[in-house]
């Protein structure tokens, strides 16, 4: 695999070990003993409620090294006591309270964030600025490979400079925070960080911790991590399958009984009326990192390594066989009856940070970040391996932040990606394939008063080819946004975003053809996609008017030659069969925040949060686009104090009828959650207890962005709680 990627890193940890300068640089964000930089305090908040709420604050991405630009225009960090209180083992599930945010949920065990009603490929998940190099955006089925149990903070980032990241951030991208590389030295001679957690709708055991250790004061910092997971079925409130798909199970048990097929008929109307739980539902999690950093001054120069392995279940489609080979195979099949398919992978990482201070020339900083990915997929049928997955990857990043000159800000740097695909087995979907793309960005900013301007643009090369196929793609993508800002008293803020983007087709949507058994589809590809092109236009505002911050932002997208995933009503091998389509679809939506202190005594503050998000999607023939999140709107009551974090929350997701072709309406529920937090030690507020209280009415929801929605529902009343320690 990678055969000349290897090169590649040789060559940029030769560049990264030429320009070595004493390093420390402190990431946003700080923990008790970080070495702090006074220069960094415009780009850095030690509050940790005020970096995520000041309307004036955008969050710097590791890898960005960006200020103030406002084509960030949508970002949210989830971290500290909201990290906690959100905590799930995928990082879908984490996100999915945010507004514009919904997840895949395709199983407990594998679930994606869905931005603004992208998923897939228009979704770029970064580990510390780089691509988390797995194939969770090839597939619903497939789990992402982060741990958000390591994670110090999560970015959600959407807004056309995301698309700096590279063209699948087209939605958006979310950016894990973890500390597998050291970016502060501990003042403590060993720094601990530790999480605990269990809940009752999975039988959820978990934990993980975090060591730091700093050699002296020679500015060498090591860490250790690990985590470990176990979850049983997922506890439901009623049936497990959808009243449509129960009522058609129902019909088709008759019909077998009336042809005197009465185990067939008795099968069917076990998975009609499966209630309190979805059988195959459980997993199993664990992960290791070891990491080493030197830390001087104002640079970083550091390296880690890690590995993170999952075991997680397949909820079977109700009424779905799983057949392949020949019709001798499938008669077989069909007598042994349909295996339980769950599935296995494993990947090891290995990632470079160089994050070096130039001085007081044009540029400020240099920024490396290397990733490496070893990663291997196991499809199971029953105990009997069906089909392997081998993937090896490698995504650099580099980049020059310049220093401010005047009204001038701005970054530009390169980015290199490689992957090579493997697939063997019976239903190998997918010919083996390697990807590799080259790339130029470059952010700027001009302007310091009330009007600023902002443009970015990036340009990439991707080669797709397929050898055993005898097909090769080569395609140059240019994508832009330029943006005008407006500073206004009381920290408020406007702008509007026009962004024009491409993205090449992957390889899953050009070569992909045939049975996929763990999303039990049949899956057909096109190696004629063009590129997908689209206008996007965004408008926002935010700010504090007395007591209340808000944010709200409008946006449009027209795309040229969409691609999607779309159920064809044909079957193949007793399958259904899906095909990924290309026509021009436009998508328009709208999400707001607003929180509001009506009371602040000084020891008690007591506010409102409120949220809602709507999306809209439609292809050009007139149809719907597949799988779009449903209005939501939320509300919460919250009252704080120095050792106490009470919350109370509505969240109501209405109805989708704006379905595809063959896809199925979802019915619109409300949960009501609840949680208190304690910080019980006041010279330490960062060892928190917290018990929480998710669907206390046990509801039944069911997301429309899932695959697996008509037989994989939401968890009914679950019961939380867990410890976090620092010290």
């Amino acid at each position: 695999m990678l055969y000349h990627s290897h090169k590649v890193i040789a060559a940029l940890l030769a560049s990264a070990a030429s320009v070595i300068a004493p390093p420390a640089y402190a990431q946003a964000g700080s923990q008790p003993g970080q070495q702090a930089d006074p220069a960094d305090d415009e780009t850095r908040s030690d509050d940790v409620h005020d970096r995520r709420r000041d309307p004036q604050n955008v969050i710097i991405v590791s890898a960005q090294g960006l200020r103030q630009f406002d084509l960030l225009a949508g970002t949210s960090v989830v971290e500290d006591v909201e990290l906690q209180r959100n905590l799930d083992g995928q990082l879908g599930e984490v996100l999915a309270h945010l507004p514009g945010v919904s997840a895949t949920g395709f199983t407990p065990g594998a679930s994606r964030p869905v931005l603004r009603g992208f998923s897939g490929e228009r979704v770029k998940v970064l580990v510390d600025g780089v691509g988390a190099i797995d194939v969770s955006n090839t597939s619903d089925d497939h789990a992402v490979s982060i741990d958000p149990l390591n994670a110090e903070s999560i970015e959600v980032l959407r807004g056309p400079a995301v698309l700096l990241f590279g063209s699948q951030a087209i939605g958006g991208a979310v950016n894990v925070i973890d500390k597998r590389i050291p970016r502060r030295v501990p003042d403590e001679p060993v720094h601990v960080d530790a999480l605990v957690r269990a809940d009752t709708a999975t039988d959820l055991r978990e934990a993980g911790a975090s060591i730091d250790v700093p050699f002296g004061q020679t500015g060498l910092v090591a860490h250790f991590g690990g985590s470990w997971r176990e979850t049983g079925d997922l506890e439901i409130p009623g049936f497990a399958v959808a009243p449509a798909l129960r009522a058609d199970l129902l019909a088709d048990a008759a019909e077998e009984e009336a042809e005197g097929e009465f185990e067939e008929a008795e099968e069917l109307r076990e998975a009609a009326t499966q209630r309190g739980f979805v059988p195959n539902t459980g997993s199993e999690t664990w992960s290791g990192n070891i990491g080493l950093a030197f830390i001087d001054g104002d640079s970083t120069l550091g390296a880690s390594f890690g590995i993170y392995d999952t075991a997680y279940g397949i909820p079977g489609r109700p009424g779905a066989g799983h057949h392949h080979g020949e019709e001798g195979e499938e008669e077989e099949g069909e007598e042994e009856g349909e295996e339980i398919v769950s599935i296995g992978l494993r990947q090891y990482r290995a990632d470079l940070l160089a994050d070096l201070a130039l001085g007081d020339g044009f540029f400020e900083r240099m920024k490396l970040r290397v990733g490496y990915s070893d990663y291997t997929h196991t499809e199971f049928e029953g105990d009997e391996v069906g089909t392997v997955f081998d993937v090896g990857g490698v995504e650099a990043r580099w980049e020059l932040v310049q220093n401010t000159q005047g009204r001038w800000r701005g970054s530009m740097g390169a980015q290199y990606y490689a992957r090579d695909f493997d697939a063997e087995g019976a239903e190998a979907y997918v010919a083996p394939n390697r990807t590799e793309q080259y790339a130029l960005f470059a952010l700027q900013e001009y302007g310091n008063g009330p009007l600023q301007i902002e443009g970015s643009a990036r340009f990439e090369t991707t080669s797709v080819d397929s050898v055993p196929l005898g097909v090769e793609r080569n395609f140059d993508t240019l994508s832009g946004a330029l943006g005008l800002a407006y500073d206004g008293p009381e920290a408020f803020r406007a702008g509007v975003n026009l962004s024009r983007v491409a993205r090449a087709p992957s390889a899953e949507e050009l070569f992909s053809n045939g049975p996929h058994i763990a999303t039990q589809a049949f899956e057909v590809g096109d190696p004629n996609l063009g590129v997908e092109r689209a206008w996007g236009g965004e408008i926002f505002a935010r700010g504090r008017i007395g007591r209340a911050e808000f944010s709200i932002a409008a946006y449009k997208s027209w795309f040229d030659n969409y691609i999607y995933l779309s159920e064809t009503g044909l079957e193949e091998d007793e399958l259904p069969v899906f095909e990924y389509l290309q026509q021009d679809a436009t998508y328009t939506g709208v999400e707001a925040e607003l929180d509001y202190t009506f009371f602040d005594s000084g020891d008690w503050n007591f506010g409102t949060e409120l949220t809602g998000e709507y999306i809209r999607a439609k292809l050009d023939d007139g149809s719907n686009v597949p799988r779009i999140p449903p209005l939501s709107l939320s509300g919460a009551l919250q009252a704080s104090s120095e050792t106490l974090d009470l919350r109370a929350e509505v969240e109501w997701f209405d109805g989708q009828d704006d379905v595809a072709a063959f896809e199925t309406p979802t019915e619109g529920f409300t949960f009501v959650n609840a949680s208190v937090a304690w910080r019980p030690i006041r010279e330490n507020p960062a060892v928190t207890l917290l018990l929480k209280a998710d669907n206390i009415f046990d509801v039944t929801g069911r997301r429309h962005a899932s695959f697996t929605k008509d037989f994989m529902p939401l968890a009914g009343r679950n019961i939380s709680a867990s410890m976090r320690l620092s010290f």
